[in-house]
């Protein structure tokens, strides 16, 4: 990247502006738009991801203080009104984004493809599942309404293990229920033959395991307190299952009628003793895998946990610059787009050894620098500091 280019400007550059611009006139989202376009929306809010600005008057005013970098950002705008901004927010189709990141998740995916799971399953992909709560004000969010006191956004979320990035996004009013999840996944087409699935036990439901099971995927999954599993088969546990705490290694049936009829195949019960004692039973229909393996799978799942506290704790999403279900989603998709630009960033950049939040505390502080990213990144240190590792322990 060429020294003289802002720094914002440098990273704009990443992403693939040709794929918008056609985004955009599917969407006919710029139709009878005059000064501030799609492009220059996206430029604003990623702005405001990327230096923690908490409000639309925030965004106004740091951005006029530096009106005379507005071309050299890449904004073909004079200016950026608060008005303007949030009228653009609450109009715009928040579907443009969405459909922008999966074009961003289609970049970084191969980019981390090879990165090491520590787990020997000959090159299957391995996804975990899970869902994260945004709550809202029920005065404001009226239509987020979940309970009768409370507003919550959920955002459903199947994440590659593999770099840690999330495939399949699907944002909804938290009053929907998590396996709804699964139902989306299997439409969109992320359910891969020989891939391994991760979910907790709020995912059980027989019948839409009984699905990936049938296109090939392999899950492994919570069973629920109140599961009745028929046994027929025993394995003698090995010593690197024990050291791994496993306590049992079972092939059988589900015992219930309705569960059996929906669920009707073999399936195998791993019950494992975590760090902190607890027992837990999990279910999976993948009947050859050392049991010790099983058990690291399923506690691989803890990586979306971390997944959700990161983007909680560096991008913007737990206020937001508008109300409606519009302007919410919209700033939810940009929040991961730019998610997904520092990853594909890292990647391009040849920064293995250092942290994504170092990165974006660097990119903060200098955004309006006329420095080579490649030279300012380089600079990091190479071991993370202790604030780094507790905060950014995902990566």
């Amino acid at each position: 990247m060429a020294t003289g280019q802002l720094v914002f400007a440098q990273l704009m550059s990443l992403l693939p502006w040709t794929s918008f611009d056609r985004l955009v006139k599917l969407h006919r989202a710029d139709h009878k738009v005059q000064r501030f376009s799609c492009r220059d929306q996206f430029y604003a809010m990623a702005f405001a991801q990327l230096c923690a600005r908490q409000s639309l008057r925030d965004i106004e005013v740091n951005l006029a203080a530096r009106r005379s970098d507005l071309y050299r950002m890449g904004f073909r705008c004079t200016a950026v009104a608060r008005n303007t901004l949030a009228h653009a927010n609450a109009t715009r189709p928040w579907q443009l984004y969405a459909d922008f990141c999966r074009v961003l998740i289609d970049q970084a995916l191969p980019l981390y493809a090879q990165e090491p799971l520590g787990l020997d399953l000959r090159g299957a992909k391995v996804f975990a599942l899970d869902s994260s709560t945004l709550e809202l004000c029920l005065s404001l969010f009226g239509w987020a309404a979940h309970r009768p006191t409370k507003a919550t956004v959920k955002l459903h979320t199947l994440l590659d293990l593999q770099g840690n990035i999330p495939c399949f996004v699907h944002v909804t009013e938290g009053s929907v229920g998590d396996r709804v999840a699964i139902d989306q996944i299997l439409a969109s087409g992320w359910v891969l033959p020989g891939a391994y699935y991760v979910m907790d036990r709020g995912y059980v439901d027989y019948a839409r395991l009984a699905q990936l099971d049938q296109r090939g995927a392999f899950f492994v999954i919570r069973a629920i307190d109140n599961m009745r599993f028929e046994r027929t088969a025993s394995a003698q546990l090995q010593v690197l299952a024990r050291q791994a705490g496993v306590q049992a290694d079972d092939v059988g049936w589900l015992a219930r009628p309705i569960a059996r009829q929906r669920y009707a195949q073999r399936l195998r019960r791993v019950i494992v003793h975590d760090e902190l004692g607890r027992e837990l039973v999990l279910l999976t229909n993948q009947l050859e895998l050392p049991s010790h393996t099983v058990a690291a799978l399923y506690k691989k799942r803890w990586q979306v946990e971390l997944f959700f506290k990161w983007i909680k704790q560096h991008l913007r999403i737990k206020s937001f610059l508008g109300t409606s279900a519009n302007a919410v989603k919209t700033q939810i998709w940009i929040a991961l787009s730019v998610y997904l630009m520092c990853a594909i960033a890292k990647k391009r950049l040849n920064l293995h050894a250092h942290s994504l939040h170092d990165m974006l505390r660097v990119i903060e502080l200098n955004l309006f620098e006329p420095v080579a990213m490649t030279a300012l990144l380089s600079r990091l240190p190479t071991e993370p500091s202790l604030q780094s590792a507790l905060q950014s322990e995902l990566f």
